[in-house]
């Protein structure tokens, strides 16, 4: 990473290249970011999220994409 002191100038390609995206991954969390995250559960959801998960019932991305109308 570069040090706090070192001008934009001075960046190779590559350093810049992970300043911007560091720069952009940042605002896209704070633009983006899951306004539940730390709420607690609640217990309907809960139940639902058990039940979901001892099942073996699986779909694959492809499948979900289906039902849901998504092309990839």
């Amino acid at each position: 990473m570069m040090e706090p002191t070192q001008k934009l100038s001075e960046l190779t390609p590559a350093e810049l290249k992970e300043l911007v995206q560091g720069m952009v991954d940042d605002r896209l969390r704070t633009l983006l970011g899951d306004p539940d995250l730390g709420a607690p559960l609640g217990e309907s959801v809960r139940e639902r999220l058990k039940q979901s998960l001892a099942s073996t019932a699986r779909l694959s991305g492809d499948e979900v994409a289906d039902k849901l109308g998504l092309r990839w």
